[in-house]
């Protein structure tokens, strides 16, 4: 434990030295992971789909304000459905504006969290992102985490519906009518939304009560509560779950928000301190809970150079070595030559008090 704190201890103030270099590192590493997942679902344009085009666009990401990367995300989107067909094109843009109307204007600070979809679809562990989206941020948190597996959905449902979208028989009305029958219908779609909506708003519910281990209970809680409304959703909807790969995956999903607490809170409860003020108008009741910390210890050699065989190893320019037979200090016998004796002091009784009252009376 005490390593992990050292840990925790140098990545803050490693942070806190280079943060204006490690930050747009961060909103890099970001963009290329949301955009490579966005072309992983509907890579249809050969363009956009090329990594040299998603390298630059990311650089010029991670000198924007990190919600810039949604945005750009959602072009991205647009771009790759239009090389589908335009009715493709045309309803991811009815669909981008309505969330951006009804939803996402609403939660401008929580907006980030849409750029973890994709990869936590990918990855297996979508309980990832409301458990952590309702530990570091607000409820509202909910409404990005909602509108990000509506996006999701959509993606895929133009993968698996690529040929006949691509299809010179089909009529547009008919491409509609497929799209938008297939996200309306599509259950697992909206099991997955309510369970979304539900662990974000429950997870920041309890992480901002006043429980000790507060950020540790919202996990436990969160996902007990999503592997349950997965469950009824696979007992009466019609929508395949796999139990087992379920209760997997959002284990994994806690032992990462267990490691979001650690870094971004790491309270220690067991110096909790509750204290009492007044003034002349309120009561204030305070619970102080102090942070795990640490002082990174800082090592330090000295390395020492020398010789075996020479008597003086360890002195840097040429020093003497003090033994018996050289002493480091040599008395020396200073003689003073033609000093004269020091005058002999008089007696009192040698002084001539008369002879200098007399001398004294002559002067008056």
């Amino acid at each position: 434990m005490t390593a992990l704190l050292e840990f925790k201890q140098r990545l803050k103030e490693l942070y806190g030295q280079y943060e204006l270099y490690i930050l747009p590192v961060l909103k890099f590493i970001l963009a290329i992971v949301y955009f490579f997942g966005i072309n992983q679902l509907i890579g249809f344009s050969d363009k956009l789909k090329s990594p040299f085009v998603l390298l630059v666009i990311a650089l010029v990401c991670a000198i924007l304000p990190a919600n810039i990367i949604v945005w750009v995300g959602f072009a991205l989107i647009i771009g790759n459905c239009y090389s589908l067909g335009m009715e493709a094109a045309g309803f991811a843009v009815l669909l981008i504006f309505l969330m951006a109307i009804l939803f996402l204007r609403f939660s401008s600070r929580s907006n980030l969290i849409m750029a973890f979809t994709p990869a936590a679809f990918l990855l297996k562990i979508p309980a990832a992102v409301p458990m952590g989206g309702g530990l570091v941020g607000s409820f509202l948190t909910s409404l990005p985490a909602g509108c990000s597996v509506i996006l999701y959905y959509f993606m895929r449902l133009l993968k698996e519906q690529a040929a006949m979208l691509q299809s010179a028989d089909t009529e547009m009305l008919q491409k509609v009518n497929l799209i938008a029958d297939g996200m309306i219908k599509n259950q697992e779609m909206w099991l997955t939304v309510l369970a979304f909506v539900v662990v974000a708003v429950l997870v920041n519910l309890i992480r901002t009560r006043d429980l000790d281990y507060a950020w540790r209970i919202g996990v436990v809680v969160g996902c007990v509560t999503y592997i349950l409304i997965m469950l009824a959703g696979g007992l009466f909807l019609n929508v395949d779950v796999h139990l087992v790969n379920t209760i997997i995956f959002t284990a994994v999903a806690a032992v990462l928000g267990l490691l979001l607490e650690f870094f971004a809170f790491g309270g220690d409860y067991t110096r909790t301190e509750h204290m009492e003020y007044e003034d002349d108008e309120y009561y204030y009741y305070v619970k102080a809970v102090p942070k795990v910390s640490i002082a990174a210890s800082k090592r330090k050699v000295k390395k020492i150079n020398g010789d075996s065989g020479n008597p003086a190893r360890g002195l840097e320019g040429g020093g003497t070595v003090v033994g018996f037979m050289n002493p480091a200090f040599e008395e020396k016998t200073v003689q003073v030559k033609n000093a004269e004796p020091p005058a002999p002091k008089k007696s009192i009784n040698d002084v001539d008090f008369e002879k200098k009252l007399e001398d004294s009376l002559k002067d008056l």
